[in-house]
């Protein structure tokens, strides 16, 4: 709790510095509204990335599918006309396959999980623009109320602000997300293996099952991220659409209390580093910092994050190990 404590400082401080920066242009229903949608597309997948991360893998194909799904569901019911429903399950189709190709990878052939899912990485990415011939695809001006879940928002009574839907889906995965790691055991084999995967192993665990579920978890909940894009922006790039969402996903995962090394991190905890993330980015569009410093900033948190994670590990050990008393 102290660690969420201390991110939850962190952001309250951002803000008010961001605010008085930029001229107190950061704090008005526009904006607000506007970052909050932000903050929930990216912890969607951040959720996903995170749970990997913390059984002890990695995906780093989480913007190519994200791509290739906001691709797909725009294809199917732009050009061939199926149903947004149909569309959307055919989506979510598609990510299991994934995850469990992912799994079955990574768990029954040994693979490295950088390895396997750099290569899907390029596959989808690759699939996304072979797909469409590198063509950007849309909803045009029709299906307003599919692309509600988008770009849609539910006014507050009484006042001016209004909640974007995607901070609706996100607070349901939330919670789906939250009890399943907290309060049931499954949740608890997840943060095992990530720990020791031998010890699980030998304490009765399906660690191999797991590892997999883990994976199609991360790969729906990107096909979801996928989806609510598309219908947003209205306008999905084969080659740049969801471009190193990967990196934003691993970022707001450590940032946020999870450990590279698996085993320790929270769902409150990626949820509040995605929203650091996004207020920094929204922070240097606004006080007027060059974009080009927003993937130094990526990287500067991340190895922050690691180099943190280790020292604190290391001197846990270094207490762990007391010298036995004299005689």
């Amino acid at each position: 709790m102290k660690k969420i404590a201390g991110m939850i400082l962190l952001l309250v401080v951002l803000c008010i510095a961001i605010d008085y920066f930029s001229g107190h242009r950061f704090i008005n229903p526009v904006n607000v509204e506007n970052l909050t949608r932000q903050i929930a597309l990216l912890s969607i997948f951040a959720i996903g990335e995170g749970i990997v991360i913390l059984s002890g893998g990695i995906d780093l194909s989480v913007g190519s599918v994200i791509a290739f799904t906001g691709l797909l569901v725009s294809l199917l019911i732009s050009v061939h006309g199926v149903s947004p429903a149909l569309a959307s399950l055919v989506v979510f189709g598609m990510c299991i396959i994934i995850g469990l190709a992912h799994g079955a990878l990574v768990t029954k052939l040994k693979l490295q999980p950088f390895i396997v899912t750099l290569c899907t990485m390029l596959i989808f990415r690759g699939l996304a623009r072979r797909l469409t011939e590198d063509a950007t695809m849309g909803f045009g001006n029709r299906f307003l109320s599919f692309r509600a879940l988008g770009d849609g928002a539910a006014s507050i009574p009484g006042t001016e602000l209004n909640i974007p839907i995607p901070v609706i889906v996100l607070a349901v995965v939330a919670i789906i997300a939250h009890f399943f790691m907290r309060y049931t055991v499954y949740g608890r084999y997840l943060y095992a293996i990530g720990r020791n995967p031998d010890a699980a192993r030998y304490s009765g665990v399906k660690v191999d099952r797991m590892q997999t579920a883990s994976y199609l978890v991360c790969a729906v909940l990107a096909g979801l991220a996928g989806i609510l894009y598309a219908t947003y922006t209205n306008s999905v790039q084969p080659a740049t659409t969801g471009q190193a969402y990967e990196l934003y996903a691993i970022a707001a995962a450590v940032l946020g209390g999870v450990s590279m090394r698996g085993g320790e991190g929270t769902v409150l905890g990626i949820i509040i580093g995605a929203s650091i993330m996004r207020v920094m980015n929204n922070g240097i569009i606004l006080v007027g910092i060059s974009p080009f410093w927003e993937f130094a900033v990526i990287g500067t948190v991340i190895l922050i994050g690691v180099v943190t994670d280790a020292t604190v590990k290391q001197r846990m050990a270094k207490l762990a190990i007391k010298p036995l008393p004299r005689l």
